[in-house]
């Protein structure tokens, strides 16, 4: 071998070049990259940019400023981010302002909490003085979870929030208050509403959630002493409850008109020998089985001839078993015929407590038979109730009242239980039933039906065109003063009519739901859900702003409406004060006349009001009404997607969005709920510091976020992996495309070799699918349909084939050109593409190619050539790929073996019938990256190791090679 042969050529080969690291450290750069957006302004900026472009209104919903966000806060807050982020990249104007829900019991909670730990009572406390503490509690979280969204490189207004704490905020909560008072679509009534005893105030269904718990069964005998039915006087009518506590309230027992009943005697217990009892002739024996655990054997219940129809029961009556305690329990209580009676458990007959159950209080309110208000808000009978009241004291004389929650309380030993059995009419009673119930998502106790006096929006009532003036006695009173009884609710109201309940679900249909399956929720809650209670018994909120008259019936006068809006605009909610009546009704009404409503509103009205005071105000220009989108977790068509909807079809007439997308919730990676007291909680802080916040936002965007999702530390560890792909692709882009002068280099579309234009072709198609993803917001595929070309079309395929003629062609031949030309093509696409989902790796890889040309993020995607799209040629390429697998797949051994190092060592041999059509053989052998490529008339792929030389400088075993390691006629000449 000469000395030429052994000469050194890598000083000849063009290696790519660029200072961008392998390692990301993110962690540690991507708060100095955030810094640089701050100080710059990007979110300023990108609204220069835009401006004057089609708009696009995401609406932020608001997070509760309560505590550090969690990893739902940062799924949610990164979907809303690639939205706005994804709908600029189309050119629109996408602008995000965050916002805050300030009011309401979570908040107030916590200050009272502080308060508890001082041992000091909130009710001492001046109400504007709570309310400061609650406004600086409020504060700290909204400073405390800005910060926080902003590291997960979230851009927005976060400088200029909407909080509903903002004066102007809550003066205009209290100015829509007043629309659907002026309009006639308030009323007060008493019916019952799910109350917390331990916050003491009712709470919305979004307020509440639903745990497994065992409770107390009990079965009662009521004596009947009435009946049209003969047979059945002396004989005792069995109910069934899982709430003992309600019996001291009972006012009537309802049957089911269709119901089959039939009378059982026991015969073989002394206990109850003698003893006629009506039940359900389908619930006989679930009834039996009661009986057999209560006494300990088996019980033989012998069954009376007859069958009575549950209609036939209609003037029965019965007795109070404690109805020994005279005056409330001393009157006959009806049997009455209830559609709601089902034979699915218990006895077929149900006991009704109009306090406490809704269909208990509409029977009863249709049967003249009142609520009667015996628990007070803390949960306990109230002090001069006759059983369990404050009077009622054990042989110690200590008072046996609890509260109605307490599980001790309704045990079979407990107070009501063993009263009951005393008085010979308690039949069964274990505390064994396992059931779903609801409690407080607050303070996760349980909650009741209670009947109180509360502010109601009708959804069943016809709407007014335009706000009532004057004293309108229609919705504008109280049902008990007017002595109108309200509609069962619910009750919807005939097709067409323009009833809040018809006018919101027209609105279903319209709006635009991502996914699909969020209509179909959202519209059987609203179908099937009760009047909105507006009114909550706490401090903390916007006051209901209504002056009510002795009748009941409340003022609609425009005026003083609007001076009580602009009081609270100056000085905000505490503004609503006594000292300030006779200022806000002014000289045309006698304040003596007039009681001021000190109920604050439910905080779902206030963010059901977002959409006015933030999109409406003009305070941030960019934004307009409707909004395009509203973005939230599932659980928010029972919150704020219907509040908003609600608020807005009642005082606009149509939702105030027009498309709806929402997402599952973030799982542990066992596929468990994350809860603080199992511990496995991620914080999404703790990741951010550990991988840096373009992982964590992969993780997001790389999820089916449409669905429940997990999250853990395997999952975090692919998720990384995933990254340094991207990373490596964009890394060899900028050192491939070091010094590229398009100017200079540039080649062309119709000068480009195939493989480049067939690359082009898939770009045009990738560009086309993320457009649609874009559309559907289905981000999990953008990222798939990124992540997947990158890897399967650019590192594994064009990369590996042209790698060789971007190291050893020289500059100036065409090919390469045209190589580095589809480069700087894919780098500009890919950047773009990549910037939604990887925020602070898209600028670092931006600027360190363009230093001087701005952020990337006010770049915009532009239409691609529609020359690019060749069916043809991606047809041909289609099936290259799939040869070139199987040629792969045949080196493999050979590689294991170590007969060959590389495929450019490699010598194959393919099937004439499979190789498509219009490539040659040096075309393969380029493409398959081999070093020479032959056809036979088999079927399969043969590969064997070249005998010619390798150049010394390619490293590609090819005939013009005369000695190993001298170069080849490409080689020679790129060297001179």
């Amino acid at each position: 071998m000469s000395d030429d042969t052994k000469t050194d050529w890598r000083d000849t080969v063009f290696l790519p070049k660029t200072d961008f690291p392998m390692k990301a450290g993110l962690p540690q750069k991507e708060p100095g990259i955030l810094a640089g957006w701050q100080q710059g302004d990007l979110h300023g900026q990108l609204r220069a940019a835009r401006s004057g472009a089609e708009k696009f209104i995401l609406h932020d919903g608001p997070p509760y400023a309560n505590g550090d966000i969690h990893t739902g806060h940062a799924l949610n807050h990164i979907l809303k981010d690639m939205v706005c982020r994804t709908q600029s990249l189309l050119g629109k104007n996408a602008p995000y302002v965050p916002g805050w829900d300030c009011h309401g019991l979570p908040i107030e909670w916590k200050v009272e909490e502080q308060y508890r730990k001082k041992k000091l009572n909130k009710d001492e406390v001046p109400r504007a003085e709570f309310r400061a503490e609650c406004r600086a509690y409020a504060q700290k979280w909204v400073d405390t979870q800005r910060e926080q969204l902003k590291r997960l490189g979230c851009l927005g207004d976060w400088d200029n929030p909407y909080l509903t704490m903002d004066f102007d905020s809550e003066a205009t909560i209290v100015a829509e208050l007043m629309k659907f008072a002026e309009a006639g679509n308030l009323y007060r009534g008493s019916k019952p509403v799910m109350w917390s005893p331990v916050e003491k105030t009712a709470l919305a269904e979004a307020e509440v959630e639903y745990e497994d718990i065992t409770s107390t069964q009990i079965d009662v005998a009521f004596e009947i002493v009435e009946s049209p039915i003969p047979e059945l006087v002396g004989a005792h009518a069995v109910i069934w409850t899982t709430t003992p506590w309600t019996i001291p309230v009972n006012q009537a027992l309802a049957y089911g008109p269709d119901v089959r009943y039939g009378i059982v005697e026991a015969e073989n217990v002394p206990q109850l020998t003698g003893c006629k009892f009506l039940i359900a002739r389908d619930l006989v024996r679930q009834f039996n089985d009661r009986l057999d655990k209560a006494f300990g054997t088996t019980v033989l219940l012998k069954g009376h001839d007859g069958v009575t129809i549950g209609s036939d029961l209609a003037g029965t009556k019965v007795r109070h078993p404690m109805h020994h305690l005279g005056g409330f329990y001393e009157t006959l209580r009806p049997m009455l015929a209830g559609d709601f009676v089902t034979t699915d458990s218990g006895t077929g007959l149900v006991h009704m407590s109009p306090d406490h159950g809704e269909d208990d209080f509409y029977l009863c309110r249709e049967n003249g038979i009142d609520p009667v208000f015996a628990v007070d808000d803390g949960g306990v009978y109230r002090d001069d109730w006759p059983w369990l009241g404050g009077d009622d004291v054990d042989e110690e004389g200590k008072e046996r009242r609890r509260a109605v929650i307490n599980a001790n309380f309704n045990a079979p030993d407990g107070p009501i239980c063993s009263d009951l059995r005393e008085a010979g009419a308690l039949l069964s009673a274990s505390a064994d039933y396992q059931h779903s119930y609801p409690h407080s998502w607050r303070s996760k106790a349980k909650i009741i039906y209670r009947c109180t006096p509360q502010w109601f929006v009708p959804m069943d009532r016809p709407l007014s065109p335009s706000p009532l003036e004057g004293r309108g006695l229609g919705e504008g009173a109280s049902n008990d003063a007017l002595g109108q009884p309200l509609p069962p609710t619910p009750s919807p109201s005939g097709e067409g009519e323009n009833t809040l309940r018809n006018r919101a679900m027209s609105e279903i249909e319209r709006v635009r739901f991502v996914p699909e399956r969020g209509r179909n929720r959202i519209r059987s809650m609203v179908e099937g859900r009760p009047d909105w209670v507006l009114s909550r018994q706490r401090a903390w909120g916007v006051p209901i702003t209504l002056f009510v008259r002795k009748d009941g019936t409340y003022l609609q006068d425009p005026a003083v409406n609007q001076r009580v809006v602009d009081a609270i605009r100056e000085g905000g909610v505490d503004a609503w004060d006594e000292a300030r009546k006779a200022e806000f009704l002014g000289p045309d009404h006698d304040a003596s006349e007039f009681e001021m409503v000190h109920d604050i509103l439910d905080v779902w009205f206030d963010s059901g009001c977002t959409h006015v005071f933030t999109l409406e105000s003009g305070r941030w220009p960019a934004l307009s009404w409707p909004a395009d989108l509203y973005l939230e977790g599932s659980d928010q068509h029972r919150g704020w997607f219907q509040s908003s909807l609600l608020e807005s079809c009642a005082t606009r007439g149509r939702a105030p969005y027009d498309q709806v997308l929402t997402h599952g919730f973030t799982m542990a990676a066992d596929g468990r709920k994350m809860s603080k007291s199992i511990g496995n909680t991620v914080d999404p802080l703790k990741i951010v510091d550990q991988y840096g916040a373009d992982i964590l936002r992969l993780w997001a965007l790389s999820v089916d976020s449409t669905m429940d999702h997990r999250i853990g530390d395997e999952i975090l560890k692919g998720v990384a992996d995933q990254y340094r792909k991207l990373r490596n692709t964009f890394r060899y882009l900028l050192g491939a495309l070091e010094g590229y002068d398009h100017d200079a280099e540039g080649v062309a579309y119709a000068e480009m070799p195939e493989l480049e234009r067939y690359t082009l072709h898939r770009l045009a198609e990738l560009d086309g699918k993320l457009r649609q993803a874009i559309h559907d917001y289905d981000f999990n595929e953008y990222t798939r349909l990124l992540t997947e070309f990158a890897n399967e079309d650019l590192s594994a395929f064009l990369f590996d084939i042209r790698k060789d003629r971007l190291y050893c062609d020289d500059p100036a031949w065409v090919e390469r050109r045209a190589y580095r030309t589809c480069l700087d093509i894919l780098f500009q696409a890919l950047v773009r593409y990549a910037a939604p989902v990887l925020v602070f790796t898209a600028e670092e890889v931006w600027t360190t190619r363009f230093p001087d040309r701005g952020s990337i993020h006010l770049e915009q995607l532009h239409p691609l050539p529609g020359e690019w799209t060749d069916e043809a040629l991606a047809a041909r390429f289609a099936e290259l790929r799939a040869l070139r697998e199987d040629v792969t797949e045949a080196i493999e051994p050979l590689r294991r073996e170590k007969t060959i190092r590389s495929s450019n060592e490699a010598a194959v041999s393919v099937p004439q019938q499979a190789i498509p059509q219009g490539f040659g053989m040096e075309d393969l052998a380029e493409l398959f990256i081999a070093a020479s490529v032959s056809a036979h008339d088999g079927e399969d792929v043969k590969v064997s190791r070249s005998s010619n030389n390798k150049c010394g400088r390619c490293w590609r075993l090819l005939p013009s090679v005369s000695v190993e390691g001298a170069l080849c006629d490409r080689c020679e000449e790129a060297v001179n």
